[in-house]
């Protein structure tokens, strides 16, 4: 049976998962790059400059807002998007928990090496 801790840090990458698929795509990177500089965007502003469709960003937008990565605010008519850091943070800690269990392998691989 595993141990308690690796089960809570599989549970925690199955919550993180969503994360790293939003993340995946390099327009969905892209936005979240534009999204953490900070402020609220209007999709016209998010498409401004750029070869992608509104349909498209809207679409990537909403893969990002089920993934917990970014929220939609209403301003009068219009719709703007901003950065959700929490969801981010958490993946962090996801991704810190795994790089802890290979110091502790690699620490136990040459504590047992050492001592042949």
């Amino acid at each position: 049976m595993p141990r308690t801790n690796t089960r809570s840090a599989h549970q925690a990458l199955q919550k993180a998962a969503p994360v790293f698929a939003a993340l995946g795509d390099e327009t969905r990177l892209s936005l979240v790059a534009v999204l953490c500089a900070g402020g609220a965007f209007s999709i016209a502003q998010l498409t401004h400059g750029t070869d992608i469709t509104r349909q498209a960003v809207t679409k990537h937008l909403q893969v990002l807002a089920d993934a917990g990565l970014v929220r939609d605010l209403k301003q009068g008519r219009e719709r703007l998007w901003e950065f959700e850091p929490s969801r981010l943070d958490e993946a962090r800690r996801s991704l810190e928990s795994i790089a802890g269990q290979w110091d502790r392998a690699l620490a136990r691989l040459k504590s047992t090496l050492e001592r042949s």
